[in-house]
C-alpha cells in the first residue's frame, strides 16, 4: 500500500511546488476520512491543491464558490415542481454538495446562515432538506479554503464549524527555488488535466481500513493524553481540546502513521499532526495567536515513554 502513497505525492508534487510536508498532511486528512481547511492568502495555491486531490484520488468532485449572497439551497438543493400533463410532482434537484469531494472555495465569505449548510453534511455524511435525510456518496470529504479573517468581506467561522475539520493547514509563499519555477513553468493548473488517478476508490477503502488497524502503545497513549489535559489546565488557551478532538487527534496520527509505512505508532506521528489538528481548535486568550498553541504543547509536554 505504500507505492500509491508515494505516486500519490509524486503527481501532486508536479502541481504543488516545494510543498511536500502540507502535501502529506493533506493526503494523511483524506485517508483519516477527515475534512480539511486550507487557510491561506489569495493566490496561494489553495484551489489548484484541491482541484489536484480530486483528480489524483479519482473523486466525483463539485466546487462552490462561496460568497455572501449564498444561500443554504444552493449548497443542498431544492424540490422543484414539475408538471406532467394534468398532474405534476414536486422532484429533489440535488445541490453540489452531492458529490465524493466537495471543494467550498473562500467559504469565510459566506455568511454564518449559508456556511451552517454543511454541519450535518461533515458530521452525519447526509442532508435534511425540507423534512428527509439524504446520504451523501460515500467517500464524502470536504475541502474548504478560508481566507484571513482580517481581510475585507469575510466572515469568522464558528467554533462548531471549525471542530468538524479534521486539519487546517497553511501553504504559505513558495520558497526561491519553487517560485522560479513558477514563473518559468507552465500554468499550474493546466497540469492538472494529465494527472493519473493513483489511489482509486477500492485503494482508498483498503487505505483508510489500514489506519484502524494502526496500533498505539499505552505509553504513546499517555503522551496524547498528556497533551489533551494540558490544554484543558494550564491555561493559554480559550477552550481545551475536547474529547471528540482528542479522537481527531489520535486518528491522524494514524493515518500519518499509514503514510510512513508503518501500522503503530509513535510519538513522531502525534507531534507531526498536532499543528494541523489542534491549532484552530484552541483558541488563544493569552494574545499568541492561534497557530502559537501547539509549539508551547510541543516544548512543555513530556514523551515520558
Amino acid at each position: 500500500m505504500a507505492e500509491p502513497i508515494a505516486n500519490a505525492l509524486e503527481q501532486l508534487n508536479k502541481v504543488i511546488l516545494g510543498k511536500e510536508p502540507e502535501l502529506k498532511l493533506a493526503l494523511t486528512c483524506l485517508l483519516a476520512k477527515g475534512h480539511l481547511l486550507i487557510e491561506d492568502l489569495p493566490g496561494m495555491g489553495k484551489t489548484t491543491l484541491s482541484h489536484a486531490l480530486a483528480k489524483v484520488l479519482g473523486l466525483d468532485y463539485n466546487r462552490i464558490q462561496f460568497t455572501s449572497d449564498l444561500l443554504p439551497a444552493d449548497i443542498l438543493g431544492v424540490s422543484i415542481f414539475e408538471r406532467e400533463g394534468d398532474h405534476g410532482q414536486f422532484r429533489f434537484h440535488a445541490g453540489p454538495v452531492f458529490s465524493q469531494l466537495l471543494l467550498a472555495d473562500e467559504i469565510n465569505r459566506a455568511t454564518p446562515k449559508a456556511q451552517s449548510a454543511l454541519l450535518e453534511a461533515m458530521e452525519e455524511g447526509q442532508v435534511t432538506v425540507e423534512g428527509e435525510t439524504r446520504p451523501l456518496p460515500d467517500p464524502f470529504f470536504v475541502i474548504a479554503t478560508q481566507n484571513p479573517i482580517s481581510q475585507a468581506g469575510t466572515f469568522p467561522l464558528p467554533e462548531s464549524q471549525l471542530d468538524r475539520f479534521l486539519m487546517c493547514i497553511q501553504l504559505g509563499y513558495p520558497d526561491e527555488r519553487a517560485e522560479r519555477e513558477l514563473l518559468e513553468g507552465v500554468d499550474r493548473r493546466s497540469m492538472i488535466a494529465g494527472l493519473n488517478v493513483t489511489i482509486d476508490h477500492a485503494m482508498l477503502t483498503r487505505l483508510q481500513a489500514a489506519v484502524l488497524k494502526v496500533k498505539a502503545s499505552s505509553s504513546v497513549l499517555d503522551y496524547l493524553q498528556r497533551i489533551v489535559a494540558f490544554t484543558r489546565t494550564q491555561g493559554g488557551y480559550a477552550y481545551g481540546l475536547s474529547p471528540r478532538g482528542a479522537l481527531a487527534l489520535l486518528r491522524a496520527a494514524k493515518a500519518w502513521a499509514v503514510v510512513h509505512k508503518r501500522l503503530y505508532l509513535l510519538p513522531e506521528d502525534i507531534q507531526a499532526v498536532l499543528p494541523a489538528v489542534a491549532d484552530h481548535r484552541l483558541g488563544d486568550s493569552a494574545g499568541g495567536g492561534a497557530h502559537s498553541a501547539s509549539q508551547t504543547i510541543l516544548t512543555r509536554v513530556p514523551v515520558l515513554l
